[in-house]
C-alpha cells in the first residue's frame, strides 16, 4: 500500500493505493493563514472496508499535517470519530 498525496493550491486529497488501484481516499483544504487542515471527506472503496484503510487515510492527513505545522479540524464526521479515540492527537485536534 502506497499514498499519494494530490495537492492543488490550498486543497488537495491523499489517496490509497495497492498494486492495482485505488483504496481510498481522503479530500482536505488548508487555511495557510490559520495554520489549519480540515480533512472534508474520507472514502474507502466497497471492497476494501472494514480493514482500517479509512483510518491509515486520517493517520496520513494527521503526518501530513504536523509536518506543516498545522491543526486538523475533521469536518468528516468518520475522521473526526477517528480522531477522537486516538490518544497522540491532542496537540493538533481541533474539536471546532
Amino acid at each position: 500500500m502506497n499514498f499519494e498525496n494530490n495537492r492543488s493550491g490550498n486543497g488537495g486529497f491523499l489517496t490509497l493505493n495497492n498494486e492495482v488501484k485505488e483504496v481510498g481516499r481522503l479530500t482536505y483544504t488548508i487555511f495557510p493563514e490559520d495554520h489549519k487542515l480540515i480533512i472534508s471527506f474520507v472514502l474507502v472503496h466497497p471492497e476494501f472496508e472494514g480493514r482500517g484503510m479509512g483510518k491509515y487515510l486520517v493517520e496520513e492527513a494527521i503526518r501530513f499535517a504536523r509536518e506543516n505545522n498545522w491543526k486538523v479540524y475533521p469536518h468528516c464526521s468518520y475522521a473526526r470519530s477517528v480522531m477522537a479515540r486516538m490518544s497522540d492527537v491532542e496537540d493538533i485536534f481541533l474539536k471546532n
